[in-house]
């Protein structure tokens, strides 16, 4: 077994396809799928189940692949641990970062960080919250971005944003003309939501079940702007941070004060104990000198 099988079935895992992980590895996919088959065979289990369309895994497979990220992720470890004591002046970051999060800010963090530091490289990677959360974890991503809270005994946490959640109604709602509205009184509205992998998406339950009610959650989305355009289609409720709230230019929709104060907290994330690249800890430093 070699790393490079590994690290060739990672891609395929990730894509769900030969053919999309053949073009990003820049292989053939008939070499590809002879070394994934080659795999299989010395392993003596199916890793994929092939059809036209896609490549999942098999429960062999998923193991597979959680082992074979740990490995990926300590040789990446151990690469960026040499390079920097030879002082190289180029470094290279691999970042998860929710795509709501990313949409908001980091087009700015980025290009001030390029300009001052443009000769390393950012390699971004959008998933939900909790997904970018399990991938520090596992050495996918040297940094992540989360919503707070996470687990303080497994990871270093630099905080970088705190603002509060907004209520957003359709502009003929009961309570558009209100000023500030209690969580309670949201206890028969029908909902907009998050996906389940988001973090607001257990947050605001949590806030929704303090309140004494589960909430009747009508669509679930991963775009905020969809989101407020559901609201203006007269389709639900939703709650959203304020910096979102501030890129909603829809007269059709009231943007409204929680009378409890619901935080949206954000931070970069490391996993304790892991090696910290120099460009890593360069990044963390300019984010927090610079606050978001």
């Amino acid at each position: 077994m070699e790393l490079r099988q590994l690290k060739l079935f990672s891609e395929v895992a990730k894509y769900k396809s030969i053919t999309k992980a053949a073009e990003t590895m820049h292989l053939s996919q008939p070499a590809l799928s002879k070394s994934i088959m080659a795999l299989e065979e010395e392993l003596g289990m199916t890793l994929i189940i092939r059809s036209n369309k896609t490549s999942d895994l098999t429960d062999a497979g998923k193991i597979v692949l959680e082992y074979a990220q740990k490995m990926n992720g300590l040789l990446d470890e151990m690469k960026t641990t040499l390079n920097d004591m030879t002082n190289l002046t180029r470094g290279q970051i691999n970042i998860g970062l929710p795509p709501f999060i990313g949409s908001l800010f980091f087009p700015r963090v980025m290009a001030k960080f390029h300009h001052s530091f443009p000769n390393i490289e950012l390699n971004i990677t959008e998933y939900g919250g909790a997904r970018v959360v399990k991938s520090v974890e596992e050495g996918e991503f040297e940094l992540g971005v989360a919503v707070l809270p996470i687990d303080e005994q497994q990871f270093d946490i630099y905080p970088i944003v705190e603002e509060e959640m907004k209520l957003l109604v359709y502009q003929d709602h009961r309570l558009a003309m209100r000023k500030k509205v209690d969580m309670e009184e949201l206890r028969d509205e029908e909902f907009i939501f998050y996906h389940e992998e988001f973090a607001l998406n257990q947050i605001m339950r949590n806030h929704c079940i303090a309140a004494g009610f589960e909430p009747k959650i009508l669509f679930k989305s991963s775009q905020w702007d969809l989101m407020a355009e559901m609201v203006a289609a007269n389709l639900g409720i939703t709650i959203l941070p304020h910096s979102i709230c501030n890129r909603v230019f829809n007269n059709e929709i009231e943007v409204i004060d929680l009378k409890q104060k619901i935080l949206w907290r954000l931070a970069v994330l490391t996993k304790k104990d892991r090696y910290i690249s120099n460009a890593g800890r360069t990044f963390i430093d300019f984010i927090l000198k610079d606050p978001l």
